[in-house]
């Protein structure tokens, strides 16, 4: 008793399994959260060490290099990457795919607490994140209130921002802007000399005495009391009166006597702005398993509740940008394709089935297949995202097929007079083995993305189950179902013209037919010009690689797409004040918000970019803009590059002298997607290269804010002691580093405490005694003896360019380019600079590396490349096992070429680029068009078992079977036309996977029902004549 028969004759059976799967899938889809694209950056950890004061050399050799050599042996490490920048060490540790990140990272501190003590003392304790700095945030703040601005800042980094952090999900939050309260002790040098008083002394008395110490405690039998020294600053008096040394008996000197104490703001290193209002900016970002829309929803929940709380103080969180919000439109916006999908899918199926009853039938395969995918993504606790419901989009057409042809046989069965279960019955068995082949067929093409171990696995693995996961119910359906609803409400078709609507269905099935002896007649004169045939075939081929030459067709990995959304970076000389870039950049933001196009513009003046690669450190001499556009109706679908770059060119003849540079901002958070690392041993001729590079690369069509990671540095002033003479002034260099470290930068272990809040004192030397290379030559230090000594008489002071970041790559010295790609997708860029690199090599002992959008694209090509070669193999081994034939399944496999004529066709004149979703739609495409192949291979096997010639045979199976394909492919386009034609946020995925699948299939249709016929014909005539020849041989 096989499936059928027991869905026929018990089909209550059949009733609960499927009852239990719609409860599972209901259960799954109410649990299901929402997120833009499944998690695919690869796992990094990333290790940022403090070291105040040190040089980006001093940061390599006494920190980078030492932390490296200690990660050399994690394990699961593809490479390391190390930046050393002045006053930090950076290293990031990229992973390989499927690394568990949470052991690397016990790991990695285990490794790096094991060298911690032969690390210099005055390093800032390492941290370790699961964020990489290419991470992105996903939302942008300004927060404004009206108390005092110290106030607020200090509520904002004390109160407010600890509770957002505490909320799940939350990586970590970068300040932006704000003043931020300081107690100032502004040292007189002259009366250092005065008083023969060092610095060092100032700094030593204040923080020895602001300090509370635990003592002890004192007991008895019957009490225990502990004793506690209070000695911390409560006042600026307590400061002021703090004595630092007594040089004459009697007479003390206290601060007040050698420095001025204010109560001042710490020096700005930041400005930020939303619209030119002045606020608090706020750049957050999320944990790397985080679900975006979650972390949003529960962060803007927070800001609601602390705005109520403080509504007397008019605290308010405006959110400038959230990248969520374009989740939930994409995420909709393919909901919406699918119920379209569904609609059409359903006017095809009435039309070719002739009866409601039969259309609702086949229907019933849409809801039970999807509603078996939603239980199993909750099983595997995958998310709602656009690849998961894009592949739900995609496969309605394939959903019905199964119940399609099954059905289509049955109604055949039915017509000649049969009752319904025998109908039923018989018509399911006769085409039940094509059905399982086209099932398989659909199926194992996915299965090696099952096995990726690439950039991209993740993204394709939730469409591959997807997909896999429905089509195996939708067969399953076909073979209980179907035959189940089929024998018990089916019935012989009589049409009789009484309505327009049944006139209308006549007419139709007329057309059918006659198309159908059309077909007849066009294959038999295929199968009598072979060759003139083959030649069109060929001359198609030839087109469609002309078109592949021509590079009409771009390469990118995944579009950017036009969300009208971009960020506008400005970079000023490298000695300019925050101050001065603050001036200008206030005009440039004037003028931008000026602009009709513009909706909202979050300014961010000095502090840490939000591009990807920033590091989270800021630079006076830069400044960032996130512009977003007005709507597309109200800007009439003017392109954002379009306005990007005329803007660009407004900004340079209005304010000269600034470097502009820009890149849009799409959907998914993206770094410069050119990115090529040049590393070596020796670090001049790998900048030499570096430059050379740079030079071509500025010259390419597309290549847009091209630059270096290592770069002439900030101006600087060496000091070179004379050793000798620095002993005999008494001095030894530690003594010397503490002086100009308090001088220049300041020294603030020491803190003030009022109403519960600490508060930085810092100790430095007076504004106006360091401004310039004087300066720093008359600085007077107090040796111990209370002598004055200036710095120039023991030592020269020269003036330098240090560099302002040393890379390595793999613990080899290394500089990175990277370029955005505007106007034209980025694959189109790197084979310019690929070809370039062919003609003019790169010299010996330089290494070079993609990195970021163009590595993951070669992985990614490269693995979808073996996919498909690995699918076209299973698809030949799965047809053998079914039809037990070596070369009929070969037969089968001429209709794969032929699709990808339509393919490329389609790509091109849809202007769409070859990216990750149209190699994803070739290799759905194997799948598809095999069907159609299978269809008349089949039945023509079937009609030859029955005693028919072969010829006969393929033209009655290629009639007989016209209608199921037509139906089938039909289905499948129609129900791919929402997807195609969309607009909107995430269209420009959708449609080039879309237009693939579509063009394909219609090449595939007209094509395959002629040259696989054509094939059948060629190999069994060969057979023919070689069994003819046994026979003769034999004879003789």
């Amino acid at each position: 008793m096989n499936i059928t028969e027991i869905s026929i004759k018990r089909p209550s059976l059949i009733i609960v399994l499927f009852s239990v799967f719609a409860l599972l899938g209901i259960i799954g889809y109410k649990n299901l959260n929402y997120e833009l694209m499944p998690d695919f950056n690869q796992p990094v950890v990333v290790i940022k060490t403090g070291y105040p004061g040190a040089d980006p050399d001093e940061v390599e050799t006494s920190v980078s290099r030492k932390i490296e050599d200690a990660l050399s042996n994690l394990e699961g490490v593809d490479y390391l990457v190390t930046k050393s920048l002045p006053n930090a060490s950076i290293i990031i540790a990229n992973l390989k795919y499927g690394t568990d990140l949470d052991k690397s990272m016990q790991d990695a501190q285990r490794y790096i607490d094991n060298i911690r003590k032969d690390l210099p003392e005055d390093i800032l304790s390492p941290v370790m994140s699961k964020v990489s700095p290419n991470d992105l945030p996903i939302m942008s703040v300004s927060a404004t209130s009206e108390l005092p601005a110290t106030a607020f800042f200090q509520k904002m980094k004390d109160e407010f921002l600890p509770q957002v952090q505490q909320i799940n999900g939350v990586a970590e939050i970068t300040i932006l802007g704000g003043e931020e309260r300081e107690i100032q002790v502004k040292i007189d040098q002259d009366k250092l000399k005065l008083y023969k008083i060092s610095m060092v002394q100032v700094v030593e008395a204040i923080n020895r005495s602001g300090l509370d110490l635990p003592a002890g405690k004192i007991q008895t039998d019957k009490e225990n009391t502990s004793v506690r020294l209070t000695g911390k600053f409560t006042t600026l008096d307590d400061i002021q009166n703090v004595q630092i040394a007594m040089p004459v008996a009697g007479s003390p000197v206290y601060v007040k006597d050698v420095a001025q104490v204010m109560d001042g703001i710490k020096e700005t290193t930041s400005i930020s702005r939303y619209n030119g209002i002045n606020g608090i900016g706020l750049l957050l970002k999320k944990q790397g398993d985080a679900n975006a829309v979650d972390v949003s929803k529960l962060v803007r929940e927070k800001f609601k509740a602390i705005e109520q709380q403080y509504a007397h103080a008019g605290v308010t969180f405006i959110i400038a940008d959230d990248s969520t919000d374009n989740t939930i439109a994409a995420v909709n916006s393919v909901v919406f394709d699918l119920m379209l999908a569904v609609i059409l899918v359903s006017l095809v199926m009435f039309l070719f089935l002739r009866s409601f009853r039969n259309a609702i039938i086949v229907l019933v395969a849409i809801p039970t297949s999807l509603i078996t995918a939603f239980a199993v993504m909750w099983l595997l606790d995958y998310t709602l995202n656009l690849m998961t419901l894009l592949a739900m989009s995609l496969i309605i057409g394939i959903l019905v097929d199964d119940a399609t042809v099954v059905l289509e046989n049955i109604q055949k069965h039915l017509d000649t007079g049969k009752d319904k279960r025998t109908a039923a019955m018989d018509g399911r068995m006769e085409i039940g083995f094509a059905a399982l082949s086209i099932t398989l067929v659909d199926v194992v093409v996915f299965l090696p993305i099952l096995f990726l171990q690439v950039f991209v696995a993740d993204m394709l693995k939730q469409f591959s189950v997807v997909v896999v996961t429905s089509t195996l119910t939708s067969l399953l359906v076909g073979f209980t179902l179907t035959p189940w609803l089929a024998s018990r409400i089916g019935k012989k078709e009589d049409l009789q013209p009484t309505n327009y609507f049944n006139r209308f269905l006549l007419w139709f099935e007329h057309q059918l037919k006659q198309f159908t002896n059309g077909y007849g007649r066009q294959l038999e004169w295929v199968l009598s010009h072979k060759f003139i045939f083959t030649g069109m075939v060929l001359v198609l081929f030839g087109v469609t690689l002309g078109i592949m030459k021509q590079g009409i067709i771009g390469k990118e990995l995944i579009s950017t797409g036009d969300q009208g959304k971009f960020r506008l970076a400005l970079e000023f000389d490298k000695v300019t004040s925050i101050q001065q870039n603050n001036l200008i950049t206030q005009q440039v933001e004037t003028y931008i918000i000026q602009q009709p196009e513009v909706s909202t513009v979050f300014s961010n003046v000095g502090g840490p970019s939000t591009g990807i690669g920033s590091l989270g450190v800021g630079a006076a001499n830069k400044s960032e803009f996130t512009i977003q556009l007005k709507s597309k109706e109200e800007l009439k679908n003017m392109p954002t590059e379009r306005f990007m770059k005329d803007l660009r060119e407004d900004l340079k003849t209005k304010f000269p002298g600034i470097n502009y540079s820009m890149a849009a901002l799409g959907l998914i958070p993206r770094s410069a997607p050119i990115e090529i690392t040049l590393s070596g041993s020796n670090l001049d001729s790998i900048l030499i290269s570096g430059n050379e590079l740079k030079a071509m690369v500025e010259t390419i069509p597309g290549a847009d804010n091209v630059r270096l990671s290592v770069e002439g540095g900030s101006p600087e002033y060496i000091i070179i002691p004379d050793k000798d003479k620095m002993q005999r002034l008494g001095l030894t260099t530690a003594y010397l580093g503490l002086n100009l470290r308090t001088a220049f930068t300041g020294n603030d272990d020491a803190t003030l405490t009022e109403n519960g809040t600490e508060y930085p004192v810092r100790v430095s030397l007076d504004d106006f005694d360091r401004q310039d290379f004087d300066d720093v030559q008359q600085l007077s230090i107090v040796n111990p003896m209370g002598l004055p000594i200036e710095v120039s008489q023991f030592a020269s002071v020269q003036q330098d360019n240090s560099p302002s970041l040393l890379e390595r790559k793999d613990r080899q010295p290394a500089v990175t380019l990277t370029a955005d790609a505007l106007g034209r997708p980025s694959g189109t860029v790197a084979d310019d600079v690929v070809a370039y690199l062919k003609e003019d090599p790169l010299p010996n002992g330089i290494q070079m590396t993609w990195g970021s959008d163009i590595k993951r694209q070669n992985d990614s090509f490269g693995a979808l490349g073996s996919v498909l070669f690995i699918s076209f193999l299973l698809i030949y081994l799965i047809m053998v096992a079914l039809y037990d034939s070596f070369v009929y399944p070969f037969v089968v496999l001429f209709s794969i070429p032929v699709a990808a004529i339509g393919a490329f066709i389609a790509l091109n004149l849809s202007l769409s680029n070859l990216s990750l979703f149209a190699l994803l739609g070739l290799i759905m495409l194997m799948g598809l068009v095999v069907k159609n192949a299978i269809l008349i291979v089949d039945f023509t096997n079937q009609l030859k078992s029955e005693g028919k010639h072969f010829k006969e045979a393929l033209i009655i199976a290629g009639k007989g079977r016209m209608r199921p394909i037509l139906m089938t492919t039909l289905s499948m386009v129609v129900g791919m036309l929402p997807i195609a034609l969309a607009t909107g946020t995430a269209a420009e995925w959708k449609n080039g996977l879309a237009w693939v699948i579509i063009g394909g299939l219609l090449s595939s249709l007209v094509l395959t029902v002629f040259l696989v016929p054509m094939v059948y014909y060629l190999v069994d005539t060969v057979k023919e004549k070689m069994k003819q020849r046994k026979v003769s041989i034999t004879q003789v």
